[in-house]
C-alpha cells in the first residue's frame, strides 16, 4: 500500500514549550522540511490560520497539509459548544486538503505543565466515559459529513493515555471515531503498538512514528518527571534514532491496507538537536522502516 511521509514542526519549534525554537521562522521549518524530503507538514502555532494564506505558503514550498491538532474539552462543555469551537479548524483543514483531524481531549491534562509529573495525569471516572465517547461519536459524525475523519490522539498526560484507555475508547465509539496510532506515546505508557494495530487496523487513519530513547525513559520514570522535562532530557527522537521497533505494527497495517500519512514527530530541543540534521535523519529512518514494512512511498 502507498503512504506519504510528513513531519511535524516540533523538530524546529515547540507549541507546548514555546521557548524551544521560539525565534525560528516558519519559512525555515518549511524550507528545511522539504529539503529533507518530506512532502507534507502538520500544523503548528506559527502557521497561517486562513485557508488562502496557508495554501499559499504550502504551495510555495511544494508541500501538502497533513493535519492539525485540535484540543477538545468535551468533559467541560457541551457537544454543541464543542461543535462551535471546532468549526474554524475544520474549515481550515477541509479547505487546505487535509483528510484527518488530530483530536485530543485535554480537560485536566498535565502534559503542558512542566512542574507536574506525567504520573499525575487525570483519570476518567465511570460517569465520565459515556460523556466522552458519546460526544466523540457526535463530533466525529459531523466532521465526516464535511469529508474529514476524526483521529483520536492518545497522549501522555491526558485522560486517554494507556492501552486500556485506548481500548475502552475505541470499543465504545463508532467508526466515526478513528484512531491516530502514536508509537511513542503508547510505548511510554507501556502499551503495545502491534496489539493496537491488530485490534483496530480498520480504524487507524493516521500514524505518528515518534521514537523513544529507552535509557531516558527509565530515568524519566525513576525520577517521576513531567512530560516537558522528559522532552528536555531527550526522551523523544526522530524515527529510527531511538529504540522502538516500528516494523511489526507497520507491516500489519500495510497488510491490512493502510493508506495515508506516516509522520515524524519528535519533541526535541533545537539548540541541542539541530533541526535540519534531525529532519534528514528522520526522513531516512522513516523511509527505510516504511519500505521494510511493505509500503510504497509516494509524493
Amino acid at each position: 500500500m502507498s503512504v506519504r511521509l510528513g513531519i511535524n514542526p516540533l523538530t524546529w519549534t515547540n507549541d507546548d514549550l514555546p521557548s524551544l525554537g521560539g525565534d525560528t521562522p516558519l519559512e525555515t521549518c518549511l524550507t528545511e522540511g522539504r529539503e529533507a524530503g518530506f512532502s507534507g507538514f502538520e500544523l503548528g502555532h506559527k502557521f497561517p490560520r486562513t485557508a488562502d494564506a496557508l495554501n499559499r505558503v504550502l504551495k510555495d514550498h511544494d508541500l501538502s497539509l497533513v493535519s492539525g491538532w485540535y484540543s477538545s474539552q468535551l468533559l467541560e462543555r457541551s457537544v454543541e459548544e464543542e461543535l462551535e469551537a471546532v468549526e474554524s479548524h475544520l474549515q481550515l483543514l477541509k479547505q487546505c486538503g487535509s483528510k484527518v483531524m488530530v483530536f485530543c481531549e485535554v480537560s485536566h491534562c498535565v502534559h503542558g505543565d512542566q512542574v507536574r509529573p506525567v504520573s499525575q495525569r487525570p483519570h476518567l471516572q465511570e460517569v465520565d466515559w459515556p460523556r466522552l465517547t458519546e460526544g466523540l461519536d457526535r463530533v466525529g459524525a459531523y466532521l465526516r459529513e464535511h469529508g474529514v475523519q476524526l483521529v483520536y490522539h492518545h497522549h501522555l498526560g491526558t485522560v486517554v493515555e494507556s492501552q486500556a484507555d485506548v481500548e475502552r475508547l475505541m470499543d465504545n465509539t463508532s467508526d466515526a471515531v478513528g484512531l491516530l496510532l502514536d508509537f511513542g506515546h503508547l510505548v511510554v505508557a507501556e502499551g503495545d503498538p502491534l496489539a493496537i494495530a491488530q485490534r483496530y487496523s480498520s480504524r487507524i487513519h493516521h500514524i505518528h512514528c515518534k521514537d523513544v530513547r529507552f535509557d531516558v525513559l527509565r530515568e524519566t520514570r525513576n525520577r517521576d518527571k513531567s512530560f516537558l522535562d522528559g522532552v528536555l532530557d531527550g526522551l523523544f527522537a526522530v524515527t529510527g534514532d531511538g529504540d522502538i521497533d516500528f516494523v511489526p505494527a507497520l507491516s500489519h497495517l500495510s497488510d491490512q491496507g493502510y493508506e495515508g500519512w506516516l509522520v515524524v514527530e519528535a519533541e526535541q530541543d533545537p539548540s541541542v538537536a539541530h533541526p535540519l540534521t534531525q529532519a534528514r535523519l528522520g526522513y531516512r529512518g522513516l523511509r527505510a522502516i516504511a519500505e521494510q514494512a511493505g509500503f510504497q512511498i509516494t509524493e
